[in-house]
């Protein structure tokens, strides 16, 4: 017995709308890289790029549990000696609130190019509009 595997013209890709508002991020994200790997499809292959493109729209309206907005640190670092900076969510929040929302997302996609290829599918706005109409992308549900 074969198994099947999907070629790169089989693969058929739709667009999901996820409304982040009032939602936790960590929600938002799960099921944002869930649909960006394509497990929610049947072809699923580990190995393939079989996700979908996702739009998360009001990325600036996604909730912090717990003390979260003070407590948490986002850390990046330039490549010089000492060249660490520390910037606080809530900070975050006030100054990129769409880098919020793509942080935790990459953190569940795979750290590969196969990773990458799949975060390049996903678009985040902080408001409520976005130029992607002409997609006709489906609304996707997240549950509290």
């Amino acid at each position: 017995m074969k198994t099947e595997f999907p070629s790169k013209g089989e693969i058929q890709r739709n667009w999901f709308v996820i409304d982040a508002s009032g939602i936790a991020l960590g929600r938002v994200a799960s099921q944002a890289a869930k649909i960006l790997m394509g497990k929610h499809k049947p072809i699923y292959t580990p190995f393939l790029d079989c996700g979908d493109h996702v739009i998360v729209v009001n990325a600036e309206k996604a909730v912090l549990t717990g003390k979260k907005e003070e407590q948490k640190i986002y850390r990046r670092h330039s490549g010089y000696p000492g060249g660490l900076t520390e910037t606080p969510a809530g900070k975050l929040r006030a100054r990129r609130p769409v880098r919020l929302v793509e942080e935790a997302i990459r953190g569940m996609l795979p750290k590969t190019r196969l990773g990458k290829q799949m975060y390049r599918k996903l678009k985040v706005y902080a408001g409520d509009r976005h130029p992607h109409s002409a997609q006709k992308p489906q609304a996707m549900a997240v549950a509290l």
